[in-house]
């Protein structure tokens, strides 16, 4: 049985995990933080990535898990509503598509729990260095013991280790987009009641929505910004960063403010691109956000991460576990979908993509293409 490490605990690699073991691999998946990550936006799974959540046995379960909105408002900066829709969120697009909202958080630990049973789990460890040889790769890692591995697969996000080990530097394959993303969670001090709320008030904005039944908030705070200094890239100041960009806001910028100084679940990261040549080195690939991340600006990273999982594990099952061939076709098929969905973040600056971009995009792909 072939042996496969995959670093990254969020949603591609467990989902990579899971075909893995489907098709007669021994997966183990390590990840950095202790547990289960919390907090998080809602994300979507749309078009094809449907199909992956349905033939994994856990499309009826999403469902019961996707968020409830009726609509949402959009506000100037002083508050006052400007327009309002039933019929769509800039979140989720239409409220009467078959695609799927839910919050990051619940489908983390709905695909955990569908895996953990078949799938070997390193919680708080990371990767520290790899050594590939004829019969397989090395790795060490922070804590435990080294390990040899058949294969390698780095489904680490934006700033995978296993990329930077492997490839290099993340500056090589990074691209800014010119904004920042924080995503935090508060108490619905505003009382919305399955109601989404927009604005934008001159470089910067901001979307809320209700969860929990209403008894929640999650905020999401964007600011155009070009990358920031190294030393404001440290969780501390670039918390500060976002307090004192929300207190200036016009309206509700105080409790805004102060939400995201006290949250716990606090996130903020750039807007960015990861543009690759080529996924795999050796031994090792990339998967999800780690290999091509198309920023939440797309509103695809999910249905990537899904979708690349059920590819690359369905290429490796193909070719008898042959690495080099898998990851070659694992390429061909998934370049032109990753193409097709990175381009929805920059197709419409400041706004989402057109409907119709969309649905192009997100059925790019045939899964058993």
């Amino acid at each position: 049985m072939r042996t496969v490490l995959v670093s990254g605990g969020g949603i591609a690699g467990p989902v990579l995990a899971y075909w893995l073991r489907r098709h007669g691999f021994a997966p183990t998946v390590v990840e950095r933080a202790p547990g289960l990550r919390p907090g998080g936006q809602a994300v979507d799974i749309r078009g094809v990535a449907l199909e992956v959540v349905e033939r994994m046995g856990l499309l009826e379960q999403a469902r019961s898990l996707r968020t409830r909105m009726r609509g949402m408002s959009i506000l100037g900066p002083d508050g006052q509503e400007v327009d309002r829709s039933t019929e769509a969120t800039f979140s989720s697009g239409r409220l009467d598509s078959e695609d799927i909202e839910v919050l990051r958080e619940d489908l983390v630990r709905m695909v955990h729990e569908h895996t953990r049973s078949g799938v070997e789990y390193l919680f708080g460890d990371s990767i520290t260095a790899l050594a590939e040889d004829e019969s397989g790769v090395r790795a060490d890692f922070a804590r435990g013991p080294s390990r040899a591995f058949d294969l390698v697969v780095g489904a680490d996000g934006l700033h995978s280790t296993v990329r930077r080990l492997a490839f290099g530097p993340e500056e090589r394959f990074a691209h800014h987009l010119g904004s920042y993303l924080s995503v935090f969670g508060a108490e619905n001090f505003l009382g919305l009641d399955d109601w989404q709320m927009w604005l934008r008030d001159g470089d910067a904005g901001f979307g809320i929505m209700p969860v929990r039944d209403n008894t929640e908030l999650r905020i999401a705070f964007g600011f155009e910004s070009g990358p920031l200094a190294p030393g404001l890239r440290d969780g501390g100041a670039l918390r500060q960063l976002v307090v004192d960009r929300l207190a200036s806001m016009q309206w509700e910028g105080t409790r805004l403010a102060e939400a995201a100084r006290k949250a716990p679940d606090f996130y903020c990261d750039a807007m960015a691109q990861i543009r690759m040549d080529q996924w795999s080195r050796g031994r090792v690939t990339l998967l999800g956000d780690a290999g091509y991340c198309p920023s939440p600006l797309s509103g695809q990273g999910t249905s990537l991460a899904l979708v690349g999982a059920h590819v690359l594990a369905d290429c490796l099952a193909a070719d008898s576990g042959d690495h080099r061939a898998a990851y070659a076709r694992y390429e061909r098929r998934m370049r032109p979908f990753v193409a097709a969905n990175q381009a929805l973040a920059t197709e419409n600056p400041g706004g989402p993509a057109s409907e119709e971009s969309v649905a192009r995009a997100k059925n790019a792909l045939s899964l058993d293409g």
